[in-house]
């Protein structure tokens, strides 16, 4: 692959970087990001990534626009109410850089598809904010040796790390979903708009790095922000060999189905 005069132009300032280069971009532009909610992380995220020329970036998300998301999930414009968000992100990515092959599923990852939509790509990105789909996307990753960011946020505070495989995985951390309700979701304990973008370009820039094989990955880090006092603190966690998915005993071998409260099915 070679660029054109015009993506050495577009691209310039990720090439004139030292740990980038020619070389870097080019690894970027052949790689190819899953994104799993088109909301609130999914949209810096999906936006970022566009931006840096990242060759294909699929987005999975049943939901449409609905004028609450707007406070937060800059992705979709007022005109784009009752849109599928997977349809108004793909138009955004489009017109922010024609190079970008956009792949949309209009429907919510479930047990029956998910193993068949990641074989096809080199990363997943966790953008949603319900614990049973957190925990599919970690199972379903492990078991198929794919990388993931992991994302959350709620109120002022965030919180991500990446997942490799043989690092810690999310059930290393958090063994199993916390009964339903146990938890309040953004659309009831509500949200700070900017947390989503500030943990979004966090999660865009593990993606970067993943692909340009340059710094440290938040493996085995647990990295926790409260934009109140604009505390950020790494937490080390390490692989759990006890742990039920990959563990040296494991205990979880196929997906596992959780029940999505209702309130959740509001999206991030």
């Amino acid at each position: 692959m070679e660029f054109t005069d015009l993506q050495i132009e577009r691209y310039s300032r990720h090439i004139i970087l030292q740990d980038v280069g020619v070389e870097g971009q080019l690894k970027i532009a052949a790689g190819k990001v899953l994104i799993v909610g088109a909301g609130g992380l999914g949209s810096p995220v999906a936006l970022y990534l566009a931006a840096a020329g990242v060759g294909t970036i699929g987005i999975i998300d049943g939901d449409v626009v609905d004028m609450t998301n707007l406070q937060r999930q800059v992705i979709h414009f007022t005109d784009d109410v009752n849109k599928a968000k997977v349809l108004s992100a793909k138009e955004k990515i489009e017109q922010l850089n024609p190079d970008v092959k956009v792949v949309v599923y209009q429907e919510l990852l479930s047990t029956y598809n998910i193993f068949d939509i990641i074989k096809e790509y080199d990363i997943v990105v966790d953008g949603t904010d319900n614990f049973p789909t957190k925990f599919l996307i970690n199972d379903a990753c492990v078991l198929a040796g794919k990388p993931f960011s992991h994302g959350g946020i709620l109120r002022f505070e965030g919180q991500t790390f990446t997942h490799t495989p043989g690092t810690a995985c999310y059930r290393c951390a958090f063994n199993s979903p916390p009964p339903p309700n146990a938890v309040p979701t953004c659309s009831q304990a509500g949200v700070l708009g900017s947390i989503a973008g500030m943990l979004g370009t966090i999660q865009a820039t593990e993606v970067l790095k993943f692909f340009v094989e340059k710094g440290e990955l938040l493996t085995n880090r647990l990295l926790t922000f409260n934009a109140l006092s604009m505390d950020f603190r790494t937490i080390k966690f390490r692989k759990n060999p006890k742990c039920p998915i990959c563990g040296e005993h494991p205990t979880i071998t196929a997906l596992q189905t959780y029940e999505l409260p209702t309130c959740e099915l509001k999206s991030h």
